[in-house]
């Protein structure tokens, strides 16, 4: 890029060409919001917000007009964003995409204005260029570089009134010999006729953009500028739609493996998906999650560390080409021995660290002191240290409760130097982790190139916590609110609400250096990943607070919220805060819930303080108190009941209550979920419960709608712009109505699941009318597999059999591949730009992979905090390589869609549409899929005549199906251009 200087190079202001240059920019602000020009040149602030240019808004039309000058010399040339602010030149947001280049040709005259007409960049603008579609799907060994066009100046204004437009539009996804042409009502751009249109600058076939005709008007005064650069966006293409197919690492099997999915297992993942037309393979986090030392640690979301891979996905075999026979032997004596229907995490991993071990002691030296190791090393150092240095003391003390450590459990530098130090009698146990994580590194990257490559997207997983004895809160504590637990407030998955149990974020601290931990964090995920799934997203917005001491989901509180304060309740009439935070414990419910032995309750953990009226003891008036409690009269055999039921019901008494104190401001309250359906507010007056209601739906339904968009405009940028992966949010659960606003704002790509509809009073989603930026799919991994579903409610079976599916016949009780086929068919023919798929659900297309047991194939129970995460696959990854039947049943479904699918052994993948080519007057495509004379016939009779086309426009689908008739060679341009005029 040419830097002019700006009027102070050796040249005078004087000598130079002087011109103006104005933007303008449509955009909707909230009062006290203002627009702002900022940019490379010293004279838009050389990036620094504060000194940008503050644009001036107009009201045109309905629009909101935002615009602004400069001067400028002939030739100026620039980068420049557009940002919203407020008062004090404090960012609110900013748009999304690459930075704008501003190229004014030289042969402009002096005193001239230039205008620039642009558009606000949306996250949805920026998709394609982020690393899943830039350096996978649309991947090209060409690069668009920014010229100076000479067609510009050439086009003489040869009369006085005369105004000269420079189109300019953004087509991330077009191949290098394709050309873009303008076509408009004007004869100057043809009059819709695409071969009289202008042909824009940059070579090359032909398409056409879908939507609304883009609309251009120029005033007619003096004060007209004579140079328009019109920015019109992104090309408004047949949107770009894909499929993936979704599977736990652990979950995978393979031939090779050693009782679990190993990295390496990737790669025959990534052929099968290829082989069955899938874009995507989704994984789990896959982080090490070993803080117990047992079974627990199978929970993939509450991790040792944010940074490092688990040794469980580890190939021991491919650790060293010179690996002696007696460990071979071994690998090959555990692969029978692990080669069990589920995983045997605590046995997989203590096998695979005790070879580890062996070939470390061989050639600890050798891959220590090598360039590649050294490399690896000094890359992740910042985390790699401090990560072996917390395994070496987590196994020294045994435990990974790190205020156990003595004078280690308070993190320092020094005190990790000395830890690591060469010097020490445990060095060798320090640079065994070393050793694991670059081996894993190694066989991770490998995998990832080969996705790459074969134009397989590999997407990750962010988990929204961390345990809280973890690497990460060790050596950061100010970054987490140790006080607290991080859950979710009652849903689908659990009407008691969850509870995770990792500490919440202290975003106050995080923010402090613009949230260097989280870039961090998404800087190496991006090293092999070009996609990402954020767990939990809506923790961006507010995360449901727990108190540490809890051990349900029920009492939590929203942070960051608007509490109720003593005054505006007090206002309200509301005085007796004690009887609506205390538990509402009177002799009857005792009675009631606990039958005759309501008097050992009652002696045992309440303190009966006014007649009939309890309250619970000191030492038992928390969770987790009175689980310990239980736990010791259960050892002493002296619970008449189970302490499971016991615990549970003394947990209610504890949850009676309608309001919460904040335990850090006891004169703030939050309204306890689902109140109403406590005694203890039933027991109220009416004023009182009117007044909780009211406020109630306030809480949890408006008062923090704005404060809660505002957080994650802070929080969710520093994520996406901390690295060039794709990201998609899990934005199930309770959604507040800010929050997807907001994602398509910032270009986050929504989930839907058919069963969890997010439209009030649906039972079944409508696949068909989905919006564009989500990823669709019939289950995931946080509930029962489609198979189960379907076997799990005789009821509700012949609901979606009636609704769905359009038949009142009795459904089958078992999902038979007919009706598996039907159900996929409506993801992947849904507008959705990714379907994606669990594995489980894809096989079930056939009935010989159904002969286990469908309740076996869910991968996590949510309602169970120990569940055991073990779920593999009954057959590996080979035999469903050789199965073509199962390959071409779904690369149909996907291709019978219209979705985009790569094609095995090309470096490039194809995308769809293909190339097309002229013949005749009309376009074809040679590769299209080939159809089936009849329906070939049909569909060229239905687009005979004018009808024909009002028909289509009718149609829900339309877009889709002038898609697949264009790809079938079936249409021709101008049908395409008499339908867009219809649209």
């Amino acid at each position: 890029m040419v830097n002019l200087g700006l009027l102070s190079g050796i040249k005078s202001a004087k000598s130079l060409k002087s011109l103006n240059v104005n933007f303008r920019i449509p955009y909707y602000t909230q009062w006290g919001q203002s627009v702002l020009v900022c940019g490379s040149e010293h004279i838009l602030g050389s990036w620094n917000v504060k000194k940008g240019l503050l644009l001036s808004p107009v009201h045109q039309g309905d629009q909101l007009i935002w615009t602004g000058s400069i001067a400028v010399p002939s030739g100026f040339s620039c980068e420049y964003s557009y940002y919203v602010v407020d008062g004090e030149k404090n960012v609110l947001r900013w748009e999304l995409g690459n930075r704008r280049k501003l190229l004014l040709p030289e042969e402009i005259m002096d005193g001239e204005v230039a205008e620039l007409h642009d558009l606000w960049q949306t996250g949805g603008d920026a998709l394609p260029f982020r690393s899943a579609f830039k350096n996978v799907i649309f991947r090209r060994s060409w690069s668009l570089n920014i010229e100076r066009s000479e067609g510009l100046i050439q086009n003489k204004l040869d009369q006085e009134d005369s105004i000269l437009v420079h189109f300019k539009i953004c087509c991330p996804n077009v191949d290098s010999d394709t050309s873009v042409y303008v076509i408009g009502s004007l004869p100057i751009l043809g009059e819709w006729k695409v071969q009289d249109g202008l042909r824009l600058s940059y070579a090359g076939n032909l398409s056409l953009e879908t939507g609304s005709n883009r609309e251009l008007s120029v005033d007619s005064s003096k004060n007209q500028p004579r140079y328009i650069f019109l920015s019109d966006g992104m090309l408004r293409e047949m949107p770009w739609r894909g499929a993936g197919v979704a599977i736990p690492m652990f979950s995978v099997r393979s031939e090779a493996d050693l009782g679990v999915g190993e990295f390496l297992d990737l790669k025959l993942l990534v052929d099968w998906a290829v082989d069955s037309g899938f874009h995507l393979v989704q994984l789990l986090p896959i982080n090490d999650t070993s803080v117990h030392g047992m079974w627990w640690d199978s929970y993939p979301y509450s991790s040792l560390s944010v940074f490092a891979l688990h040794p469980l996905y580890l190939r021991v075999q491919a650790l060293s080409e010179n690996m002696p026979d007696d460990i071979k032997q071994e690998i090959e004596r555990a692969k029978i021995q692990l080669d069990g229907k589920d995983v045997d995490y605590e046995a997989t991993l203590t096998t695979k660290l005790s070879i580890a071990k062996k070939m470390f002691n061989l050639e600890k030296d050798l891959i220590l002191n090598s360039s590649s190791f050294q490399k690896f090393f000094s890359e992740n150092e910042d985390w790699l240290k401090p990560y072996a240095a917390f395994c070496f003391l987590r196994d020294f003390f045994e435990t990974s409760d790190h205020s156990q450590w003595g004078r280690f459990c308070q993190y320092s530098k020094d005190k990790l130097e000395k830890l690591i130090s060469k010097d020490s009698l445990h060095h060798d146990i320090i640079r065994f982790h070393y050793y694991v994580q670059f081996h894993l590194h190694l066989q991770l990257s490998e995998a990832a190139e080969y996705a790459r490559k074969n134009g397989v997207v590999l997407k990750g997983d962010l988990p929204i916590g961390v345990d809280r004895n973890s690497v990460d809160t060790w050596v950061d504590p100010n970054l987490f609110r140790m006080n607290t637990a991080t859950g979710a407030p009652p849903d689908y998955f659990d009407k008691n609400g969850q509870n995770w149990g990792f500490p919440t974020y202290n975003w106050e601290e995080m923010s402090k250096d613009n949230y260097a931990w989280w870039r961090a964090r998404l800087t190496q995920m991006a090293k092999y990943f070009t996609a990402y799934r954020i767990d939990h997203i809506l923790g961006f917005f507010r995360i449901w607070e727990l108190p540490e001491h809890a051990m349900t989901g029920l009492l939590g509180k929203f942070r960051p919220s608007i509490p109720l304060s003593q005054e505006e309740l007090e206002r309200e009439g509301i005085w007796d805060f004690n009887r609506l935070t205390r538990p509402y414990i009177q002799q009857e419910f005792l009675q009631e819930k606990f039958g005759t032995s309501w008097t050992f309750i009652a002696a045992s953990f309440l303190n009966e303080f006014q007649k009939g009226h309890y309250e619970f003891n000191e030492d038992c008036n928390t969770e987790k108190k009175i689980a310990a409690k239980l736990k010791s009269f259960a050892d002493k055999s002296m619970l008449l009941e189970s302490e499971d039921k016991l615990c549970r019901d003394l947990f209610d008494l504890l949850k009676n209550i309608v309001l919460i104190r904040d335990p850090e401001d006891a004169r703030k309250f939050y309204p306890r979920f689902n109140l109403e359906d406590t005694s203890s507010f039933k027991d109220l007056d009416d004023h009182s419960k009117n007044v909780m209601k009211r406020l109630y739906y306030d809480y949890y339904f408006h008062r923090q709608e704005n404060l809660w968009r505002q957080n994650a405009l802070k929080t969710l940028p520093a994520l996406l712009n901390s690295s060039n992966m794709m990201a998609c949010g899990e934005d199930l659960g309770l959604i507040p109505s800010c929050v997807h606003p907001v994602m398509q704002e910032l270009g986050l790509i929504g989930l839907r699941i058919q069963r969890m509809p997010s439209e009030p009073g649906l039972e079944f989603g409508i696949p068909s009318q989905y919006n564009y930026m989500t990823v669709c799919a019939p289950s995931c991994h946080d509930c029962s597999t489609l198979r189960a579903w379907w076997e799990e409610d005789e009821e509700r079976r012949h609901r979606f059999f009636k609704n769905v599916v359009g038949s009142d016949a009795w459904p089958p009780s078992e999902c038979i591949p007919e009706i598996t086929h039907f159900i996929l068919r409506q993801h992947v023919e849904a507008p959705s730009m990714w379907a994606i798929f669990p594995l489980q659900d894809l096989l079930a297309l056939k009935e010989e992979y159904t002969a286990r047991p469908a309740a076996e194939e869910t991968i996590n129970d949510p309602t169970n905090p120990k569940h055991y995460w073990r779920y593999r696959v009954h057959v590996t990854l080979e035999s469903i390589l050789e199965d073509k039947e199962l390959k071409t049943i779904i690369k149909d479904l996907v291709r019978g869609s219209g979705r985009s699918y790569p094609q095995a052994g090309q470096e490039t993948p194809a995308i769809t549409p293909e190339k097309k080519q002229v013949a005749n007057g009309q376009e074809k495509n040679p590769t299209a899929m080939p159809l089936n004379g009849d329906r070939k016939k049909d569909l060229s009779e239905q687009l005979a005549n004018e009808c024909s086309l009002q028909d289509l426009f009718l149609l829900p689908n339309k877009i889709f199906v002038i898609y697949e008739w264009w790809n079938y060679g079936l249409i021709d341009i101008n049908v395409i251009c008499k339908f867009n005029e219809m649209n």
